[in-house]
């Protein structure tokens, strides 16, 4: 047929002989419908369906349909069955129509249910295909009895239809390697891009989306918690006849299904004998899969690597529960109390440490502090929160608790904050978070946003393996196997490498010889500062003196105040003369020029 511009146009097609109603629109809409439009058809004429095109199955016409209508620009879904009497048994016709037949049935509002705004695609488009099942010759087969290819809704180009649901197929194979994937902890993009290099596909090119594969990860991730429990439980009792050292405690509630659990391995116990003076106990992450809290115990090395101390699954978030993982923790460590212990704001956290480690000095983690900064300040301040974020990193690192106090008054005025709740409650437990209060603690450097990104870096390795409560202990382990892999290749770097001695005293030399490389950086920078300060020796001390060109100001040093700064190095055996700021231990250093050897408590 013509159009009255020459075009061709297909039109429907019909086998009068085999007659049945064919109403699309059997529900009503609240959708508008675009307004009709005929379609052009441009591919060879053996591609295009016919009446009286014969299918061994209806599966085979479904295919050929859907094949045609990708060329097209939509798709096809099943429709309607049909039997009738007298020509075999069951089915014997089938209607395949466009993916956007019929209309939104109306919805009935629900208080109890929640709704989900989804919007519909359909239309009640018209397009359709109908098969109906024969018997010539005692071979059943299936005919093309009508076929429509009208359309009123536009058709979608080559690069558009491959998005539609009905082409989006990931194959078994290709779910094999995702849920490998998904044990490694790796990222759904990441998992995309490493199906399309083994494919050899262009970026965006696989015949599935990245939220199919969240969504097949979804599936596999809603399985029955209580069974989940009991291979958890069974993998920790098979870890634990592996390894003798290995560490695990759980607790059963009253219809004895698991509610929290605990583990730790045998070199998280050596390495927490170490470096288990500064301890950090991060609450803030969730297993989304199962809904549960997860707590995880981390420190820092002396080459300034994060180290594992243990991890623990809580169901609830709440001081019985906290205590519970505390109580479970120390009993790893064979009682030890770890001098000071960072966590999150979060007072559950805070009391339940108050309760079952009394001597630690808790303290709040920065980091965790400013990753709230924006939702607390950004829109209060606007273009000034960055001035006054530059402004609360000043105040954060200053030396005096006086100068802290008065500055920070300052700055509320500055910028108009004095009704604001979050200043008020950050100034209420400013001695938990601010470095003026806390120079007398040793922290292992953990207070630093260097080693806070290092620390939150490596709980990122496998918080992602969640498809299974068993893989994302197997990725922990992973985790922790790689971090001490990491450490023995530090060893042999340190063994390899030359240090380079830049002052010349004697210290200096003596501490390339006792410490590691990270932790001799720290000393050398303060050798180094050291030089900038005078020292007079008193009766009772020394005296040093600072003078900086660019403030014009002078700093004195009295000895009292010589001596405590040099008394701080001793309150770790990881690494004494790591500390806070840089001016802590230049002053004390210059006094203490002339020993040729710091005492070796500060280099345990």
């Amino acid at each position: 047929m013509m159009s009255d511009d020459g075009e061709q146009l297909l039109v429907v097609y019909d086998d009068h002989s085999d007659q049945r109603s064919m109403s699309l629109d059997e529900t009503s809409s609240t959708e508008e419908s675009p307004d009709e439009t005929k379609v052009l058809l441009e591919t060879t004429d053996d591609a295009i369906p016919y009446i009286g095109q014969r299918f061994a199955t209806h599966d085979h016409a479904y295919e050929f349909y859907s094949e045609f209508a990708k060329r097209c620009g939509f798709s096809i879904r099943r429709h309607r069955t049909e039997g009738k009497d007298g020509v075999g048994k069951g089915l014997t016709r089938r209607y395949f129509v466009c993916h956007r037949a019929g209309n939104t049935p109306v919805k009935t509002l629900s208080e109890n249910k929640p709704q989900r705004n989804r919007k519909s695609s359909r239309c009640g488009c018209q397009a359709y295909m109908r098969i109906s099942k024969t018997t010539e010759l005692g071979a059943p087969e299936w005919r093309v009895t009508g076929f429509s290819n009208h359309h009123n809704h536009e058709l979608l180009e080559p690069n558009q239809v491959r998005f539609l649901p009905a082409y989006r197929t990931i194959s078994d194979t290709d779910k094999n390697r995702i849920l490998m994937f998904a044990k490694t902890g790796i990222s759904v993009q990441q998992m995309m891009r490493l199906l399309e290099l083994e494919k050899c596909v262009e970026p965006g090119y696989l015949p599935f989306t990245e939220k199919d594969v969240r969504n097949l990860l979804q599936s596999f991730r809603k399985v029955d918690l209580e069974d989940e429990s009991i291979d958890l439980l069974r993998m920790c009792r098979n870890i634990k006849d592996k390894d003798h050292n290995f560490q695990f405690e759980y607790k059963l509630d009253s219809n004895n299904r698991l509610e929290n659990i605990a583990w730790s391995y045998a070199s998280s116990v050596q390495l927490y004998e170490i470096f288990g003076d500064a301890v950090v106990f991060d609450t803030t992450h969730r297993l989304n899969a199962f809904d549960m809290p997860l707590g995880i115990w981390v420190g820092m090395n002396n080459y300034g690597m994060p180290c594992f101390f243990g991890c623990a699954l809580l169901r609830e978030e709440n001081v019985k529960s906290y205590s519970w993982a505390l109580k479970a923790f120390l009993g790893f460590m064979n009682g030890k109390v770890p001098q000071t212990i960072l966590t999150d704001q979060t007072l559950c956290v805070r009391e339940a440490i108050s309760m079952e480690m009394p001597s630690a000095k808790h303290a709040y983690c920065i980091w965790l502090i400013v990753a709230k900064f924006p939702s607390w300040f950004n829109a209060v301040l606007g273009e000034r929160y960055n001035e006054w974020k530059g402004e609360f990193y000043r105040l954060y690192n200053m030396e005096s608790i006086e100068d802290f106090e008065m500055g920070w008054r300052d700055m509320v005025n500055s910028f108009g904050l004095h009704t604001n709740r979050h200043i008020s409650t950050l100034f209420a437990s400013r001695n938990l978070w601010a470095l003026p209060y806390l120079r007398s603690h040793f922290f292992a450097g953990m207070t630093t946003t260097a080693h806070s990104k290092a620390i939150n870096a490596f709980i990122q390795r496998f918080l992602s393996a969640q498809t299974r409560l068993a893989h994302f202990i197997e990725q922990v382990a992973v985790a922790v196997d790689f971090k001490d892999q990491a450490g023995e290749q530090q060893t042999m770097q340190q063994n390899l490498q030359n240090i380079c001695l830049k002052t010349g005293a004697p210290m200096e030399s003596h501490a390339a010889s006792v410490l590691t490389p990270f932790a001799f950086s720290k000393l050398q920078e303060q050798l180094v500062l050291a030089a900038h300060y005078a020292s007079f020796q008193l009766e009772d001390g020394f005296l040093v003196r600072h003078h900086t060109k660019i403030e014009g100001m002078l700093f004195e040093y009295s000895p009292q105040e010589i001596a405590f700064r040099f008394q701080k190095g001793r309150n770790s055996k990881v690494d004494g003369l790591r500390n806070q700021s840089n001016r802590v231990y230049a002053p004390a250093l210059e006094a203490h020029k002339h020993i040729s050897k710091a005492p070796s408590d500060h280099f345990e």
